[in-house]
């Protein structure tokens, strides 16, 4: 039974995480012959204050990229 835990920082439409589901799916039935009905995937969403990276919070480092 595959098991995906997928994190992200919040934001992602209800589409595209329909999208993701999709194609992570199809990823494991094509290249290790899964059965999608044994496939799950958890798409968990952090908030950008909650996320840090190159030494600082996601939301932090976004505003000076802008």
């Amino acid at each position: 039974m595959p098991y995906i835990n997928l994190q992200i920082t919040k934001g992602a439409s209800r589409d595209q995480k329909k999208k993701i589901v999709e194609e992570f799916t199809d990823t494991l039935v094509r290249v290790l012959g899964k059965k999608p009905e044994h496939t799950h995937i958890v798409i968990q969403e952090i908030e950008e204050e909650d996320w840090g990276f190159a030494g600082m919070l996601t939301d932090d480092y976004r505003k000076q990229h802008q």
